[in-house]
């Protein structure tokens, strides 16, 4: 059982460990969780800046809901980094669930969040818990533009799109594989989700403040689609992103449609192990850590209505960082204060987007929003 407030669960993967790293900025206890106590340790000593000086503790664990329950008993929030989320969530979900835990997670399925609010939503609600997922620099830092687009009353409708730069992690690349295998990608439309064309590959994208255009792709469907359908505001909600990387981006439509021709006719436990296996051999090792001279991120958020325009643009650095720093501050709201929403909300709905982003300017990851509005 935790001795400590806060579970980091997958502590030693490349974002878990970045997660304790600002746990321990913020003197928050916690418990750095996952399968090997030997691999833990190790990821803690040599990975996370400070270790030396944290209140921690490190437990392994089966991954079962039984195991994961008697973990979890004892701790009031629960940060899990261990995905693909839709093949590995649900008992975690459900351990949390048991022991009155709060739940966020780093997710960037868009189906698994579906699932959360179909399966867990109003049961965490009943329960008085924050139901969390997605939050991340890639979801969170464009919903804040996004947020702050909605200040101008008389807006319906979305076009976000997110940029970072960087090679995604093990865990990210996997993710995009099982995503593209698993189904639809939805974007919203007048409240409706309507899935997005699977043929239309990469579109390209006007980035402000640079003149070559980016490549983008829907990443899934993204976040924002789902919680926008619960924000009376708006209608309608399209996001896409990328890296700027242009080659890298050219290759990823080319090893996803490989990589789905090649396990088309499999079950889905050999689906699963083949596509680990083709995610290996794209990224078979962890990132170095950022530099925010290379690593930046871009969220821009177009925000129309019949007779008003904004738009929304920060400009940040350390896309990790950013979300290790958004899963610690979360935790070290909740450990303080009642959540603004329970049941399913995205971190904005839960912490309040103009918070999130004076922790995020706090610590030198975003620039001031830039905003123009005409109406």
């Amino acid at each position: 059982m935790s001795t400590k407030p806060v579970v980091v669960y997958g502590a030693s993967g490349y974002t878990g460990r970045l997660v304790c790293e600002f746990l321990r900025q913020y003197n928050v206890p916690f418990t750095a969780a996952g399968r090997s106590t030997t691999t833990l340790t190790e990821s803690m000593n040599a990975h996370v800046p400070g270790i030396e000086t944290a209140d921690y503790e490190v437990v392994e664990t089966e991954h079962t809901v039984d195991a994961l329950t008697e973990l979890f008993r004892g701790s009031s929030v629960v940060l899990n980094t261990v995905g693909p989320f839709m093949k590995l969530g649900d008992p975690v979900v459900e351990a949390a669930l048991a022991v009155g835990a709060h739940y966020s997670d780093t997710t960037g399925e868009q189906d698994w969040i579906i699932h959360l609010d179909e399966t867990f939503h109003e049961r965490f609600a009943a329960a008085g818990l924050l139901l969390a997922p997605g939050i991340a620099q890639m979801y969170t830092t464009g919903e804040i533009a996004a947020q702050i687009a909605l200040e101008t009353p008389g807006l319906d409708t979305l076009d976000i799109a997110v940029f970072w730069g960087g090679s995604p992690t093990i865990a990210s690349t996997r993710t995009i594989l099982v995503n593209a295998a698993g189904g639809a990608a939805y974007h919203l439309e007048q409240n409706e989700y309507v899935p997005f064309d699977p043929t239309q590959g990469l579109v390209p994208l006007i980035v402000p403040g640079q003149h070559e255009l980016a490549q983008s792709l829907p990443w899934g469907g993204t976040s924002h689609p789902v919680w926008f359908k619960r924000d009376p505001r708006v209608a309608t909600c399209k996001a896409q992103g990328g890296v700027f990387n242009a080659a890298l981006m050219n290759n990823v439509p080319v090893i996803v449609a490989d990589a789905l021709e090649a396990t088309k006719d499999m079950t889905p436990d050999e689906r699963d192990d083949a596509l680990d296996a083709v995610a290996a051999q794209v990224m078979n090792s962890m990132p170095p850590r950022e530099n925010p001279r290379t690593n930046k991120s871009l969220d821009s958020v177009h925000a129309s209505g019949p007779l008003g325009r904004a738009h929304v643009v920060i400009h940040g650095n350390n896309n990790y960082q950013q979300t290790g720093l958004l899963q610690a501050y979360a935790a070290y709201s909740l450990l303080q204060q009642a959540p603004k929403r329970v049941g399913l909300a995205s971190g904005c709905q839960a912490f309040g987007h103009r918070e999130l982003e004076g922790v995020l300017r706090g610590f030198g990851f975003i620039a001031a929003p830039i905003v123009t509005v005409a109406q």
